[in-house]
């Protein structure tokens, strides 16, 4: 592990740190002490990921086009500076939802920029030989942060406050921008050329996911699982809160109890790898854990809140091997010169819907109530794994491309016209 990758993992640790703890005191501020109906709650979730769908795809041809270090940090500071203001506006007395909603929409712009540079830029860290090993020790540090981040954010909001709560995210992206300032890998930064304009650029970006039917068939099953989480978002704390009876210390507790199992699904990623094939356990992950997920909306108030850890549990593990294996996939076939733009169109395609879910599980919660809203979402999780399991079966190889296995896969995909 070299020095720049530690000081990456270090950030990233921390401010994971922060955003799960954050992630259950902003729902529990907005439920409890500003008692936030699901639409108002819904709306929270919807102005955070809206940003995907409206700088989406030109923040990876900026991305693609500028240093992409300078644009996580700068991404980290704003963050810190926006939530900052939430136990502020609480001290003074005027914190509404309205406020929420607009933190929100503001560090959902600046996430956008994170996250497409993030994934541009680790290959750059860590090269591309070593980057199943590098996501997967990224997703295992980060999970060991979420164990302890909910159960320590539940016993927070008892202790001082869902508002002030918040500002320990507000340090942790500090810490994180200070982390990525002390790393000293050097980037190519390779211009568009000629007078190259900014919708050619992101037009290439699309036309590469269309046409790339592995990276297409992983654009679909991801969109679906997104979309069925932000179904979930907008429900899920009011379920805990008012159907089973949750304290916030409880909610955190089963909310660390999922962390585990993503923690452990983390560290044994490469190791399923190696046994099932680099390319098969991507769909294979959500085949077998998605539809033991829907065990967790039967819930009910005493033992039974068992069935709610449980489906939890198991959902995030295979979500956890589904995210690092497709991830890898895409960073290691996609070309440099694409790879922010390529990323920005997935978080796009993927991102996109989340503020239509949101909404549309606010609705649902409205109508037919928490629990039916959450069998709609982990329904749509048990067949997500669908559309790329019909590709990569038909593919002849079984490994992600990339040393030793990528002349296999690219032949494959030479056969079936995918190019850049």
């Amino acid at each position: 592990m070299t020095r720049d990758f530690r000081w990456l993992l270090v950030g990233q640790t921390t401010s994971q740190f922060g955003a799960q703890i954050s992630g259950v005191a902003i729902p529990l501020l907005a439920v409890l002490t500003l008692g936030a109906t699901p639409f108002e709650l819904g709306l929270v979730t919807a102005s955070s990921t809206i940003a995907f769908a409206l700088i989406g795809l030109p923040a990876g041809a900026w991305v693609d086009r500028w240093r992409r270090r300078r644009i996580l940090v700068a991404s980290d500071l704003v963050r810190a500076g926006l939530l900052a203001t939430i136990p502020v506006a609480a001290l003074a007395g005027v914190l509404t939802i309205t406020q929420l909603v607009v933190v929100s929409l503001l560090t959902g712009f600046a996430r956008v920029f994170f996250d497409v540079g993030y994934q541009s830029y680790l290959p750059t860290v860590i090269g591309p030989d070593r980057l199943l090993t590098g996501n997967s020790a990224m997703e295992t540090i980060r999970a060991s942060g979420q164990v302890a981040g909910p159960g320590l954010g539940g016993w927070l909001v008892t202790a001082i406050g869902a508002a002030n709560v918040v500002l320990i995210q507000a340090a942790t992206f500090f810490a994180s921008a200070l982390s990525l300032l002390a790393i000293r890998t050097r980037e190519e930064v390779r211009r568009p050329a000629g007078e190259s304009r900014l919708w050619t650029e992101i037009r290439e970006g699309l036309a590469y996911v269309a046409r790339h039917r592995l990276i297409r068939a992983l654009a679909i099953t991801s969109a679906v699982n997104n979309f069925a989480f932000a179904v979930a978002s907008a429900v899920s704390f009011i379920f805990m809160v008012r159907t089973l009876g949750l304290t916030p210390g409880w909610i955190g507790i089963v909310l660390a109890v999922g962390s585990v199992t993503a923690m452990l699904g983390a560290a044994v990623t490469p190791r399923l790898a190696r046994r099932f094939g680099n390319a098969r356990i991507i769909w294979l992950s959500l085949a077998v854990t998605g539809p033991l997920g829907v065990v967790g909306p039967l819930a009910q108030p005493g033992w039974l809140v068992v069935l709610l850890v449980v489906g939890g549990a198991i959902g995030e593990f295979g979500q956890i091997v589904y995210a690092i294996t497709s991830v890898t996939l895409r960073q290691r076939i996609v070309p440099e010169r694409l790879l922010g733009r390529v990323n920005a169109t997935m978080r796009f395609l993927l991102m996109g819907l989340f503020p239509l879910g949101a909404l549309l599980g606010g609705a649902l919660g409205t109508f037919f109530g928490p629990r039916v809203t959450l069998l709609v979402a982990t329904g749509l999780i048990a067949v997500s794994w669908l559309p790329a399991y019909v590709v990569i079966s038909r593919e002849a190889g079984t490994a992600i491309p990339g040393a030793p296995d990528r002349d296999a896969v690219q032949s494959s995909q030479e056969r079936g016209g995918d190019h850049d």
